[in-house]
């Protein structure tokens, strides 16, 4: 086979066949094919597409490019979310003890903030002393012992990932469906789960802007995820407006805190009910999908989740102090209020410039090498449908410097519309795809 042909072969709309595939994850993570060239055959994906035969075979090339975590010896259904990434979502930290204290395995493998998007590493390591980075061997022993794990892609897990990504994110073909999949489900898969839910985020702060590609983009991962005998169920869920009220990493983790002590019930509470009902159903521990919504809200209820949580971040070495005491976690340096401009309604959000504004606060990252402050964020008073007088808070700024904050200001005043009439409020769960 010859790396040129190849790139002709897909640049012509032409179908690969497994060998293909396989030559060709083999030949780059060798080392043997370059990067300008490996770049100009993701193009040609980008440009040209996969079709479902050739998106499961690329999946298998990157998943076998490492290793796959063995859990035979965990008797017991293993079951992990993906979400497409949003601002504001952080239910992998409020999901992931619920289906554990319900007896479900949950080894989520998760990554950190993209561009707009928060991550849930970042969110994580805002505890003190959170580890996300445990070998194989550590994170065995951990779910082992509490039957949840929140961990980054180790360097023996879907290598092959990790390189292309790089790639990808340099030369404009990260919206490839095809390459969305295959990144998705390499890593997903290499955790060794029996089923997988996934929140396919749509809207203006998601990837995926409409909701006609976020169902395309589901079904791809569905037929995936089946290609490999995985039970899978996606949610096409709204990203019009943040998801939750706090956005940034201590302020995601104390949000979670509050909704796993049922003290709040927003829309991220219903969310994060739905996906870890789903969850449970497929875990085999509910019969319908209502059914382990109901268990999930009794988890919290008991306050078993809440105690779940508390396992997970002792065994991954954090200071479970500032979970059971989130008030004597340091404030931030500065805070201001945004407040309205004029009276009436909240009828549209930018949630992206949410999450830029967000990000200019330091709670994200530009570049790898950027560092985050995690006390930094938003805070949200109200969101699409709530009725504003003049001058009321909509909401409050966190920076280590003052000059962010007014940067911050001024982008969150122009990402908020406000009408003289009540808006319709977006539907939060817009479609479920079985």
């Amino acid at each position: 086979m010859n790396i040129v042909e190849l790139i002709k072969k897909k640049r012509d709309g032409k179908v690969f066949n497994i060998d293909e595939i396989k030559f060709l994850i083999n030949q780059f993570t060798g080392g043997k094919i370059p990067d300008y060239q490996f770049s100009a055959l993701l193009m040609a994906i980008y440009l040209r597409g996969m079709n479902t035969a050739e998106t499961s075979a690329l999946t298998n090339s990157m998943l076998n490019s490492g290793k796959i975590i063995n859990l035979t010896s965990l008797k017991g259904s293993k079951v992990d979310k993906h979400s497409t990434g949003g601002v504001g979502d952080k239910t992998s930290l409020i999901i992931a003890p619920i289906v554990a204290s319900a007896g479900i395995y949950v080894p989520m493998i998760s990554g950190r903030g993209l561009g707009h998007t928060g991550g849930t590493l970042d969110k994580l390591e805002s505890i003190p002393e959170f580890r996300t980075d445990l070998s194989l061997s550590e994170s065995m022993r951990v779910l082992k012992k509490c039957g949840a794990l929140l961990i980054g892609q180790t360097k023996e897990i879907a290598p092959a990932d990790k390189m292309i990504y790089a790639l990808r994110d340099v030369t404009g073909t990260v919206e490839s469906i095809p390459l969305i999949t295959a990144s998705i489900m390499s890593k997903k898969l290499a955790e060794g789960i029996d089923g997988l839910v996934l929140d396919i985020k749509t809207g203006n702060g998601a990837f995926m802007k409409t909701q006609e590609d976020s169902i395309e983009l589901a079904n791809s991962l569905i037929n995936t995820a089946k290609s490999f005998d995985k039970k899978v169920i996606a949610f096409i869920t709204d990203m019009n407006q943040p998801l939750g009220n706090y956005i940034g990493n201590w302020l995601e983790v104390y949000e979670s805190i509050q909704v796993l002590k049922g003290i709040v019930k927003n829309d991220l509470y219903t969310l994060s009910i739905k996906l870890a009902g789903a969850m449970i159903f497929l875990g085999k521990k509910a019969k319908s999908l209502r059914e382990g919504e109901q268990i999930a809200r009794d988890k919290i209820k008991s306050g078993e989740a809440l105690k779940k949580f508390l396992s997970i971040v002792d065994l991954q070495g954090g200071d479970v102090n500032y979970i059971i005491n989130p008030e004597r976690y340091p404030k931030p340096k500065y805070s201001k209020q945004v407040r309205s401009y004029k009276s009436g309604y909240i009828k549209e959000m930018n949630t992206y410039q949410f999450g830029m504004a967000s990000l200019e606060l330091d709670a994200g990252r530009r570049t790898k090498d950027d560092i985050i402050d995690h006390k930094a964020g938003i805070i949200l008073y109200n969101k699409i449908g709530d009725r504003l007088s003049k001058n009321d808070i909509i909401c409050e700024l966190h920076s280590a410097s003052k000059t962010k904050i007014k940067l911050a200001e001024q982008m969150i005043i122009e990402s908020i519309e406000i009408s003289k009439t009540k808006p319709s409020i977006p539907k939060l769960i817009k479609k479920i795809i079985q």
